[in-house]
């Protein structure tokens, strides 16, 4: 129930990645090809990168409760706005959830950037003041934070045992680690030249593209991708 992106590489537009490719996340915000549940993604937008006049590691955001595809203020912009690590997503909301500007992705600690492609319980979260939102994405990005990034596989396999029925797609980026898991939902994988992008779905049709296998964890960073079974925290399934 929503569409997301990260990237992490050389410098490159925020418009080459989401608002150029054939089937980019605006065209997802209302024409998916691979999304599991919803028919389109109208319930805002969200884009966060990293500023690399300050060293690459403070995190900027640009977030709208309206659908991306009527935002000219930003399709004019965004070739301007240049990043080496970019996480962005189009929202659909969980039922029964708020459609404002703090309930979109990515959220953030300050030092990460975090997007959730799915739904969950509230209940089987614990609460936490600084969550941005009510929403369940916020509340599960504040609950990931608090744990770390590091234990990122750990909460996800604990979650998905609390919730049977969750699905539990997370993209974060810190600047210089991009992580995603692939947990009830499609998450793909495009090796380029200058750098990987991990999404919800192709944003093209580059027979690169490889499809992670669901309930797995991947990681970029320097060192290059790599991609760890997660099994639940009762054992595997």
């Amino acid at each position: 129930m929503c569409r997301h992106l990260g990237w992490l590489g050389s410098v490159v537009s925020v418009s080459s990645l989401v608002l150029d490719p054939p089937q980019s996340l605006r065209v997802q915000s209302y024409a998916p090809r691979r999304q599991k549940h919803g028919l389109m993604n109208a319930d805002g937008w969200g884009v966060g990168f990293f500023d690399d006049r300050s060293g690459g590691a403070v995190p900027r955001r640009w977030r709208s409760a309206a659908p991306l595809w009527g935002d000219t203020s930003f399709e004019s912009v965004a070739p301007a706005l240049r990043s080496h690590c970019i996480v962005a997503a189009v929202r659909s909301a969980t039922v029964g959830m708020p459609i404002e500007i703090s309930s979109t992705a990515p959220f953030t600690d300050g030092e990460w950037l975090l997007s959730h492609n799915g739904v969950v319980d509230r209940s089987v979260l614990p609460q936490h003041p600084m969550a941005e939102s009510i929403c369940d994405s916020a509340q599960l990005a504040a609950a990931i934070f608090a744990r770390g990034m590091d234990a990122l596989g750990e909460s996800i396999a604990q979650i998905g045992d609390a919730d049977p029925l969750a699905r539990l797609n997370i993209m974060a980026a810190n600047g210089s680690r991009l992580v995603a898991t692939a947990w009830g939902d499609t998450l793909f994988l495009l090796r380029r030249n200058d750098g990987v992008v991990l999404a919800s779905e192709p944003y093209d049709d580059d027979p690169g593209w490889e499809e992670v296998p669901d309930r797995h964890l991947v990681e970029v960073d320097a060192e290059g991708v790599s991609l760890t079974a997660l099994n639940h925290a009762k054992g595997v399934r």
